[in-house]
């Protein structure tokens, strides 16, 4: 599988991106060991008008030619894996969901992604803001789970969905 955010945590430890984060947030937007604080820069740029747009312009193409090496690499193997999964928070947003053979949706309750968003010290309000709503997603998803179970229950939904997409 393939996560956004390891995904983005590698771009911003590019020396080119930190230097245009840099630019263009200035110095509050890195930490003391001259790494991009994801922090810091979140509160940075919903703060500024077009701040957000900046970032997705920079690290969204990035992204995306990952996600494409990364699934190169993986047709590549002998034998291939049976599937190939990609984690994109902002998949609809972006207009990304036709690059995807299917859409599954994971969603949880607006309680539980506020306190996660939270815990993280970014603004849910801000960012809910930039999306679509979670009935949204949903409604155009292939297939979905309002995560409000258990681990056991999750755990099963994808085994199901595994085994519905490589059979």
């Amino acid at each position: 599988m393939l996560s956004s955010d390891e995904v983005v945590h590698r771009i911003y430890d590019d020396p080119d991106v930190g230097a245009a984060v840099r630019e263009r947030f200035g110095g509050g937007a890195v930490g003391a060991d001259g790494r991009v604080d994801r922090a810091a820069l979140s509160a940075l740029a919903f703060g500024q008008p077009d701040g957000v747009a900046f970032l997705e312009g920079l690290i969204h193409p990035r992204v995306g030619d990952a996600r494409e090496a990364w699934a190169a690499e993986q047709r590549r193997l002998v034998p291939p894996p049976p599937l190939l999964v990609c984690e994109v928070p902002l998949l609809f947003e972006v207009g990304m969901q036709d690059a995807f053979d299917a859409v599954l949706v994971v969603s949880a309750p607006v309680e539980v992604r506020r306190a996660r968003v939270e815990a993280r010290g970014q603004d849910f309000s801000a960012r809910s803001a930039r999306q679509i709503s979670e009935d949204e997603k949903i409604r155009r998803a292939d297939r979905y789970l309002v995560n409000d179970g258990s681990v056991a229950d999750l755990e099963e939904w994808v085994a199901k969905r595994f085994a519905e997409y490589t059979s």
